[in-house]
């Protein structure tokens, strides 16, 4: 990214946190108009609500009515149909799309954009990669627009966000000069930012939360009370940590104690959409497939895409008795034992035994 002129910035993807993070991205880009272009680009998937444009109803009535209804957007925000015409002159990218979708995005974009930007990552989940080992988005996005990415995770409700209720973030970043440039983007004084260096761990805190996540909800589903759901975030922070230590040797365990991890954790096993849906597959014996189109208003699930991928490569490792949390939840997922077995599957975990070899603290 050039280190002259104002900062273009444009946000690829306009759902529920999209729009959440419009409308800070808007409003600091404002603030710090020497810094940053006042105007920013936002991607916008067309679709057709009540007889009109989305990206028209956005840009007339800074609103967006289907994802994050009663929230005005800034009104330097401009939302914009095609991602080429929208990506084309940022030099900072703020990627925020369903981490199914990014392949065929970078497609799109590849030579399209400036061989200067940067990209940040707020997408949380893995790419399948050649089905026996994950990738993280953020090094897609690398390896296929040619361009450094960073990532943005934590304790992030899209909705408490946009209300404006004050939360921590996560910048994993390892540009000392950029890093200073990411937070003014972002922080707010009800949106605090702490940016660390350990990439890697921060975005796989993101991804690895929601398969928690789905856990929890099958234990409300249930009605199996506060102390199992405990249990069950403990255990499945263990896997988390586990996994880390496993594929991401060198990160740093502190990581875990950010908004990225421990906290994002919290939240989305008792407030996430993963939490919720998987309830609702307990309560209801619909599909999740059914459940995310009822419940979800278009978005996409990550929870049982990202427990697939994750045990896809665990299984090609001969790791899958290592993560029993994780693997029965895609077993739940995909209908291969009941959520009611769940506890049976980890009853005898195997964390007791488990001590960090390649995490140190700070």
């Amino acid at each position: 990214m050039t280190t002259e002129g104002k900062k273009r910035v444009c946000i690829v993807g306009s759902g529920n946190w999209g729009s959440a993070i419009a409308k800070i991205v808007g409003a600091n880009a404002v603030k710090y108009n020497n810094i940053f272009e006042t105007r920013v680009t936002m991607y916008v998937y067309e679709e057709i609500v009540n007889s009109q444009k989305l990206t028209d109803i956005i840009n007339q009535l800074h609103e967006n009515v289907k994802y994050l209804p009663g929230h005005k957007l800034p009104e330097n925000i401009v939302a914009v149909p095609d991602v080429v015409e929208a990506a084309k002159d940022a030099d900072i990218l703020i990627f925020v799309i369903p981490h199914q979708f990014i392949r065929t995005l970078c497609a799109t974009l590849l030579g399209k954009i400036k061989p200067t930007a940067v990209g940040v990552s707020l997408i949380k989940g893995f790419d399948r990669g050649d089905g026996t080992n994950i990738e993280l988005i953020s090094k897609i996005i690398e390896k296929n627009l040619r361009i450094q990415c960073y990532v943005l995770m934590g304790a992030n409700l899209a909705n408490e966000v946009a209300e404006e209720k004050f939360c921590e973030t996560t910048i994993g970043c390892r540009d000392k000069r950029l890093a200073p440039v990411l937070r003014d983007l972002i922080q707010t004084p009800n949106f605090r930012v702490v940016v660390v260096e350990d990439c890697e761990a921060v975005e796989v805190c993101g991804a690895l939360k929601n398969i928690v996540a789905c856990a929890a909800g099958f234990v409300d589903g249930m009605g199996l009370g506060d102390n199992t759901k405990a249990a069950v975030i403990r255990l499945g922070l263990m896997e988390m940590v586990k996994f880390v230590d496993t594929f991401y040797s060198g990160s740093k365990l502190s990581t875990f104690f950010e908004s990225c991890g421990v906290a994002d954790l919290i939240t989305t096993c008792y407030g996430g959409r993963n939490r919720r849906v998987c309830e609702q597959y307990v309560k209801t014996g619909k599909t999740i497939r059914q459940l995310e189109e009822e419940l979800l208003g278009g978005q996409k699930l990550q929870g049982p895409a990202t427990a697939d991928e994750v045990h896809g490569m665990l299984k090609a490792k001969n790791l899958l008795e290592k993560f029993p949390l994780f693997t029965a939840v895609h077993r739940i997922c995909t209908e291969q034992i009941r959520p009611a077995d769940l506890l049976d599957q980890i009853r005898n975990h195997p964390e007791h035994v488990f001590a960090p070899k390649t995490l140190y603290m700070y």
